[in-house]
């Protein structure tokens, strides 16, 4: 690993590296906020922040506001990048934001050329935090969040390994991606035109399937200018009804997309998955 960036922030450490991973065969980047005291002696537990298109894992570190808690509680929190990049890594022919760079899905793709680099779901599940838990003053008790792009990614990856994740919630989700312009394209292209093969990366499938027992917790603004076309969390409702799975959506009156609506309500998230973590 090589350091790249560390700032001081209530009593902790932010801290920014790059690494060579082996899933996504390119160097990644990612950041890590650690709260005061957190040792050897004393590890703690992890909450990990997928974002959306176009971000970086810069983005939920400067603009959620969840530091401060983050610290007063003893969670540390990873945010990682959200698709390999780099020399070789093969982006969209034109360049549109909702697909390659930016725009990893958190899947693992069998389609070439998208099969060498992008395998963000074996990176976040797997090589991540064996790293994180190697390398920092961690425990093996994870929670799992993000928002958008990241929100699909979050349940998705929470609900399939429950036992690797306490809990899990998401902000603003791309609901039931095999049913929306954003992931009909990510999808389509990183797996390939049998949506069969897509049911294992649409959160409202997997919820639908069966009865989940990891705790689910959603956030959506009534503002959202993605609501309705893009992503539809009433397509999670259905699913939970389905398979009698205890899903909480909250729906927020006037809110948009943006981080100022993830701000306004990160504490909450944060004292979800400290409450399953033991932390509170």
């Amino acid at each position: 690993m090589e350091l790249i960036g560390e700032n001081k922030a209530f009593g902790g450490q932010h801290l920014r590296y790059t690494h060579k991973a082996e899933s996504t065969q390119c160097d990644m980047t990612f950041a890590i906020f650690l709260p005061p005291f957190a040792s050897k002696e004393k590890p703690v537990p992890v909450l990990y922040w997928l974002s959306g298109l176009t971000c970086t894992d810069q983005n939920f570190m400067q603009k959620a506001g969840a530091m401060k808690l983050a610290a007063e509680l003893g969670m540390a929190i990873v945010a990682p990048d959200t698709s390999p990049r780099g020399d070789g890594v093969a982006d969209d022919e034109e360049g549109s934001y909702d697909f390659g760079l930016g725009a990893g899905f958190y899947v693992d793709a069998t389609q070439a050329p998208w099969n060498k680099h992008y395998n963000m779901y074996s990176y976040i599940v797997d090589e991540l935090p064996a790293l994180i838990e190697s390398e920092f003053p961690v425990t093996k008790e994870r929670a799992i969040s993000g928002h958008s792009m990241g929100g699909h990614g979050a349940l998705v990856i929470g609900m399939r390994n429950p036992n690797k994740f306490v809990s899990v919630s998401a902000f603003s989700p791309i609901s039931n991606p095999s049913d929306c312009p954003w992931g009909e394209k990510a999808l389509g292209r990183y797996l390939g035109e049998d949506k069969t093969t897509w049911k294992d990366y649409d959160a409202s499938l997997l919820l639908a399937s069966k009865t989940h027992s990891v705790p689910l917790l959603v956030e959506q603004g009534t503002k959202d200018e993605f609501l309705h076309e893009q992503l539809k969390p009433q397509s999670l409702v259905h699913a939970a009804q389905q398979s009698d799975t205890q899903l909480t959506l909250n729906m927020h009156e006037g809110y948009d997309h943006s981080y100022f609506f993830i701000a306004s309500f990160i504490e909450e998230h944060l004292e979800f998955h400290a409450g399953h973590m033991g932390l509170i």
